[in-house]
């Protein structure tokens, strides 16, 4: 946290020197997206598969999962991560690598969000996979592309 709060001043700080522009480069908030519902297990319930290889994968179309309490800002992250799967059923690991890529909001005391960026395996991958989440806007939650999911976070959706 005192990590994010840094970069996230000196981001400031730099943004304001530079006069740079204010417009965000997120291509997939969504500022209505309902609140997702969570399963007995305490992960996100998650309807639908993303088919935009984008999602998730690319700076510019983050997993957009907003987050309420200040007093724990991966919460919402690790409800996302843990209602997947490997594309096989496979129980994934994931970790988180940094925080990165900052972009204007609205919904930081600060003005500036940043990225966090997850590395993501499973048994039989070769090549980890990194996904990027943003914990400042909303957007519709979707099973990323070369993911499944768990059984029980879509069992309460039906």
């Amino acid at each position: 946290m005192k990590n994010r709060w840094f970069y996230s001043c000196l981001l400031v700080v730099l943004g304001l020197a530079s006069c740079g522009g204010s417009k965000s480069t997120l291509k997939n908030v969504v500022d209505d997206a309902p609140i997702p519902s969570l399963s007995a297990a305490n992960t996100f319930v998650i309807t639908q598969y993303s088919t935009d290889k984008k999602y998730g994968y690319d700076k510019a179309y983050p997993i957009n999962i907003f987050y309420y309490s200040t007093q724990n800002d991966t919460i919402n992250q690790q409800r996302f991560l843990n209602a997947l799967t490997g594309p096989k059923g496979e129980k994934i690991v994931f970790k988180k690598l940094e925080s990165c890529c900052p972009f204007p909001t609205k919904r930081s005391d600060l003005g500036v969000g940043l990225l966090d960026v997850y590395q993501i395996e499973w048994q039989g991958l070769k090549t980890p996979v990194v996904l990027y989440m943003n914990i400042y806007e909303k957007g519709i939650l979707a099973v990323p592309v070369g993911f499944g999911l768990k059984k029980e976070a879509s069992a309460a959706a039906h």
